[in-house]
């Protein structure tokens, strides 16, 4: 299992030891053992039934571990736990409304428990800032399930907090309302704050996340998307070529830094650790054994597939 730690410099905001959770003859959470950096964007991956939801609830003192420890924005699991639900927001994958009241009586509610102290002002913010001040007076019964799960993040953030947790944030919403919420979070992380995102959808995963934790009950592998993808598959650079030949193919395969050569119609398909050091000495070698090398590209495998090879390994 490769798993990449923060620097000893940098703030964890969650520190886990050996943190478990068994539901009778269900082990749903298998020894996790996990930092996760101040400001980061952490992507936690895994099947349905894997125990990520299990794992937030852990985490935001929603329920308890069976053993191990956690420490969450400086507050220990199981001792602090008020601090804890008080200091992180939250979306779960079915946020709760009350149907019959207002959008903006929903949030009036939680700023209250939360003890915001401008709550109309916070209010206003997040409902504006989610597109949803024009329908802030709509019950939140009548909204599409887009638009409740929008009321939900403007719900997790009204307090400020500088640990969000998000379930499946973008399920449910259109194109548009999806983009709108995926800049939101890439702007929330230029803020600082610190977000663990768990979701299904692998291209957002991709795009938003510093960091991402693959996970079956156990953790199998944390890592940076493009560390994971060098590890699952190797870095393969791809050279197109005018024409190619077994002697161009084997000129490369003689390098001793090369792990692999494919020829491919017109292209040579390369296995090479570091190309961005490596490509010079294969286009020198290529050219000195005749070929016209039109463009160098990098063959990039989607983290769809670095995530299923996981999993199926596991």
């Amino acid at each position: 299992m490769r798993i990449s730690r923060a620097p000893n410099s940098v703030k964890p905001m969650i520190h886990t030891e050996n943190l478990s959770k068994k539901f009778k003859d269900l082990q749903a959470v298998d020894r996790l053992s996990l930092d996760v950096r101040e400001g980061e964007v952490f992507g936690f991956l895994g099947p349905n039934g894997a125990g990520k939801t299990t794992t937030v609830r852990m985490l935001t003192s929603l329920i308890g571990p069976t053993s191990g420890t956690a420490v969450v924005n400086g507050f220990t699991v199981g001792k602090q736990d008020t601090d804890i639900r008080r200091s992180v927001g939250i979306l779960t994958e079915t946020p709760g409304m009350y149907d019959n009241l207002s959008a903006e009586y929903n949030l009036r509610i939680y700023a209250e428990l939360y003890e915001v102290k401008d709550v109309a002002g916070q209010v206003e913010k997040y409902l504006r800032m989610l597109g949803l001040w024009e329908r802030r007076f709509d019950e939140a019964g009548a909204f599409s399930k887009g638009m409740k799960q929008k009321l939900a993040i403007a719900r997790a953030l009204l307090h400020e907090p500088r640990l969000l947790f998000l379930d499946e944030p973008t399920s449910a919403l259109d194109p548009e309302s999806a983009h709108l919420v995926r800049d939101f979070i890439a702007e929330l992380r230029t803020e600082g704050r610190t977000i663990f995102l768990c979701t299904h959808n692998l291209d957002e995963a991709d795009r938003l996340c510093d960091r991402i934790g693959v996970f079956k009950s156990r953790l199998l592998v944390v890592d940076t998307p493009s560390n994971l993808r060098a590890s699952v598959f190797g870095r393969k650079v791809v050279f197109h070529l005018r024409q190619t030949g077994e002697a161009l193919a084997s000129a490369v395969r003689a390098l001793p830094f090369v792990r692999e050569v494919k020829a491919i119609d017109n292209k040579l398909l390369v296995n090479v650790d570091d190309p961005e050091t490596r490509n010079p000495d294969i286009i020198r070698a290529l050219v000195g054994a005749g070929a016209d090398v039109q463009f160098v590209g990098e063959l990039r495998h989607s983290l769809e597939e670095v995530y299923l090879q996981l999993v199926k390994n596991a």
